[in-house]
């Protein structure tokens, strides 16, 4: 349910279907040692800076067999219908050999990882072929068509390239790998020929890579569902801090009248009261007012996302999102249990930070060929490792009277409780993330019940 994404991310995708409910909790267990607060690192920030949430049809678990080629064909009726179409069959595509080329390279016996990657090579060309195959004749509709085809082909070629970079090697296998190589010329002299690339840009990797990536974003219109973020309680917020302040300003005036009854005359004594008061009320109302914030928001979901397809502009899901640190005691009983199944040198004192999403979908049906919607929430943990310490250590081994050593890396360990609900299950596991300050080393699933 939980896998890495990138070098200090994880990532989680659930899926929804139509007119569905789901809850997703998440209990974070992080040690004392590695420095993460309230007063560090605040709710407000994480969720602003390494929180990431998104809503896309569903193509999850897709692979390049599965991809639905009759979406492209759909080159009739209205120019959004043809551009949600093409947009469905490319998004398909990069997801789908993404899943594979990942997989490939997980291959280390070198007849087998060939054997795949030539598999993948035929697949690969049919779906190019394919997509070449409908060319719009509306001129309005060459556009949306050369920027698919512009960044399909671009994102092939650069897939193969990384699988025979990465893969294992082997002299037997030369032919097979120079077919996929010329595979990757063809594309390449391809995009050349129709020119879908300046000169300029060819010549700068970084301006060829932007363009890329604006071309992506432009495939994922109509996928993607544009997403609407509203903060719920910053009316509260401001009442809170309002009333706060007016008690605080009514004790101060009843303080200063007293002060003024007694020094009939305006005396250093009394100036140096009233400043003594004022600047009491300035240190005091930050902390009164943050104690019962905090107080009161506790519980209460912070943020909600309302998800809407990008071209009806029709509301399809909202989700509403709660994060805040939390004492252990107040974590459901369930959750502690699992926690202390822990081995005794993994209960160190932690803080205990604890996420909540829970999403609604609204919308009766999807896009036709789509039963489900894909939901990707995103972790970073980089704020988690700011305050680790760098460098490694060394361990030393003896063999008979020589002395060896090693480097070793430091390395911090992470509990993670999840917990999902929906309308059949209820399910809970338990993770432990292991990192250091530059990436995720291991995402390990400890215990897992429905």
């Amino acid at each position: 349910m939980i896998k890495q994404d990138e070098n200090l991310s994880f990532v989680i995708e659930p899926e929804l279907t139509p007119r569905s409910e789901q809850r997703i909790d998440l209990y974070f267990s992080i040690p004392n040692e590695m420095g993460i607060n309230v007063q560090t690192l605040s709710e407000e920030s994480y969720f602003n800076n390494h929180f990431k949430s998104h809503l896309a049809y569903n193509a999850n678990n897709i692979h390049l067999p599965l991809v639905r080629s009759r979406f492209v064909s759909k080159n009739k009726g209205e120019q959004q219908d043809y551009r949600q179409n093409l947009n469905l069959y490319c998004y398909q595509v990069r997801l789908a050999l993404d899943a594979d080329i990942k997989d490939a390279l997980k291959i280390q016996e070198v007849e087998a990882f060939y054997a795949r990657a030539q598999e993948l090579f035929e697949q690969s060309e049919g779906l190019l072929k394919k997509l070449r195959r409908y060319t719009p004749d509306d001129e309005k509709l060459v556009p949306f068509y050369t920027n698919a085809d512009n960044y399909l082909s671009w994102h092939v070629e650069q897939s193969f390239l990384k699988l025979l970079d990465e893969g294992p090697r082997s002299s037997d296998f030369a032919k097979e790998r120079n077919d996929l190589l010329q595979f990757c010329k063809n594309e390449n002299t391809y995009r050349f020929e129709q020119n879908y690339n300046s000169e300029t840009t060819l010549q700068d990797g970084n301006r060829i890579t932007n363009k890329m990536r604006l071309l992506q974003r432009l495939i994922e219109h109509g996928v993607i569902l544009h997403r609407n973020t509203r903060y719920l309680n910053s009316y509260l917020k401001r009442l809170v801090k309002g009333t706060v302040t007016a008690v605080i300003m009514a004790f101060v005036m009843v303080v200063i009248l007293n002060a003024r009854s007694t020094f009939t005359e305006v005396t250093a004594t009394l100036i140096l009261i009233l400043g003594v008061i004022y600047g009491l009320r300035e240190i005091f109302k930050e902390d009164i007012t943050r104690v019962i914030w905090r107080a009161i928001v506790r519980g209460r979901p912070k943020w909600r996302f309302v998800f809407k397809n990008s071209i009806s502009k029709d509301r399809v899901a909202s989700q509403f999102v709660w994060l805040e640190y939390m004492r252990f005691k107040k974590i459901p009983s369930e959750v502690k249990t699992i926690f202390s199944k822990r081995r005794q040198q993994n209960k160190l004192a932690a803080q205990w930070l604890h996420f909540a999403s829970e999403t609604r979908v609204s919308a009766k049906e999807f896009l036709p060929g789509y039963d489900t919607l894909q939901q990707s929430m995103r972790f970073n943990l980089a704020p988690f490792a700011r305050y680790l310490k760098r460098g490694e250590g060394k361990l030393y081994h003896l063999d008979g009277n020589k002395i060896s050593k090693q480097a070793v890396e430091r390395r911090y360990q992470l509990n993670l409780v999840m917990v999902l609900k929906d309308e059949e299950r209820t399910l809970y596991q338990r993770y432990k993330i292991t990192l250091n300050r530059s990436k995720i080393v291991n995402i390990e699933l400890i215990y897992s019940k429905k």
